[in-house]
């Protein structure tokens, strides 16, 4: 059985992205009791985008990952990979790949590309409600987690929003996300709708929220998701990295770069290397 998303009664739990299994380890290593795996941040990772990620592409991720790690993981399940007759696969094939939860969206589909340039198309109301209960149908854990999402206050009105949070609550979501529009909107959120509640922190990531973990979980807000800034901090690395090794190649490790051998070393200790080297040693 997977390991379960639990919610404190009394800090919100604070998932942040993952998109690897090595990356699933340093964040596991920190402390983090759930990670989220980004269809946004693997979309660049493959350059492309979510749009054209497919479910079994993120599942293979997340058995990748699974492998290694056994903190919870939250599925970024964009818009399910249909409408509700094809939910029953996606969360089955969820649970196979060894998700925690899923995380649903009122986008249209085929998704847009448009979205990453903060323009939303959301589908009906009445269509999102059917997926919902088609996922809460198809799960075969009464825990595997249902996260309903509406972008409706970007694509059309908090008033709209609110109204397709209270829907898709009905129709079994576990948990409900509503995107907002302005900093002011996170209250106003929880104030209508009541928790539980899940919270993305984008753009800015966690330092971009506008009130406190604490001040959030008062709220109702129960998982609070930073779905950037890891691979922000990671792509601006590797473009430093390759940068200077270009123009510098005598030099790199004089310029400050990290010194190879601890960080070396400390991969090893993170992926288990001993443990592998021990296994060799008495059958090779």
């Amino acid at each position: 059985m997977q390991p379960l998303l639990q919610l404190s009664a009394e800090r919100p739990l604070i998932a942040p992205l993952v998109f690897d299994p090595i990356s699933a380890l340093l964040a596991a290593r920190e402390g983090f009791d759930a990670l989220y795996l980004g269809g946004g941040a693997l979309g660049y990772i493959k350059a492309i985008t979510e749009a054209n990620l497919s479910l079994t592409e993120m599942a293979q991720a997340a058995i990748d990952i699974k492998a290694v790690c056994d903190k919870p993981l939250i599925l970024d399940g964009v818009c399910g990979w249909g409408d509700a007759v094809h939910m029953r696969r996606t969360v089955r094939l969820a649970q196979a790949a060894g998700f925690a939860g899923i995380e649903i969206e009122d986008q249209v589909l085929p998704k847009r590309v448009h979205h990453h340039v903060g323009l939303d198309e959301v589908t009906t109301c009445e269509r999102m409600v059917a997926k919902v209960e088609a996922a809460v149908a198809a799960r075969t854990d009464s825990n595997f987690t249902i996260i309903a999402r509406t972008n409706a206050a970007r694509a059309v009105s908090l008033k709209e929003a609110l109204h397709r949070g209270r829907e898709y609550r009905r129709a079994g979501a576990d948990i409900v996300l509503v995107i907002h529009n302005k900093p002011e909107e996170v209250r106003i959120i929880a104030e209508e709708l009541g928790g539980p509640l899940m919270f993305i922190s984008y753009p800015g990531g966690v330092m971009g929220m506008p009130l406190s973990a604490v001040e959030m979980h008062a709220l109702g807000y129960r998982i609070i998701v930073d779905p950037t800034t890891p691979l922000i901090a990671a792509y601006d690395a590797l473009r430093n990295c390759y940068r200077r090794i270009a123009r510098e190649p005598a030099n790199v490790i004089k310029g400050g770069f990290p010194v190879i051998g601890e960080v070396e070393a400390d991969i090893h200790a993170l992926i288990g290397l001993r443990s592998m080297l021990e296994i060799e040693d008495r059958t090779t």
